[in-house]
């Protein structure tokens, strides 16, 4: 293996079927398939293994499904272990974005406004409404995290988390043509 410039470790957590694997591969591979094996990394019944899976984590991603109201109430959860279980070396929660997936889906179950709440209370920095199908915010998400993760790397200190609605579009490149 050859060296790095920065290694970082970012964990991507949710219920089963709210589109993590999916996620990941759309950012690696810009592909996107309906078919899926259970992955491990953020299954329900995996839970009493998280604090292994979580050791060493520079960030982390929260999904929920937009039309699933049960993924996004499992959130909490979700949010809870990963405060409990790690933080950075300074001691700071790890830097954790909210990720509303199929968007492109309705009916949503949930309002923006539920959202928005819920990340304001829960140290999120932030949040945005994504669809991994239609590769809408995906490249521009996983942005912000990495600009947060070297933030924390270069001040040692990951500033406070605002929980606000991420909006994509005004953070975009002029000439990107996305969305």
């Amino acid at each position: 293996m050859g060296s790095f410039d920065h290694l970082f470790k970012v964990l991507v957590v949710g219920d089963s079927s709210v589109g993590k694997t999916s996620l990941l591969n759309r950012y690696v591979h810009d592909v996107f398939g309906k078919e899926y094996k259970m992955t491990m990394g953020g299954q329900e019944r995996f839970t009493s293994m998280t604090r292994l899976y979580y050791k060493q984590a520079s960030a982390c991603i929260i999904m929920f499904d937009l039309t699933n109201a049960d993924s996004f109430k499992n959130c909490q959860m979700w949010k809870n272990d990963l405060d409990n279980k790690v933080t950075l070396q300074n001691g700071d929660f790890v830097p954790c974005i909210l990720l509303a997936n199929k968007c492109d889906l309705f009916p949503w179950a949930v309002t923006k406004e539920q959202i928005d709440r819920f990340s304001k209370e829960n140290n999120f920095i932030g949040w945005t409404e994504t669809s991994v199908k239609e590769n809408k915010n995906i490249n521009e998400s996983m942005r912000i995290i990495i600009e947060r993760m070297m933030e924390t790397r270069e001040t040692g200190h990951s500033s406070v988390p605002q929980g606000d609605y991420i909006n994509i579009k005004g953070l975009q490149d002029p000439g990107s043509g996305c969305c």
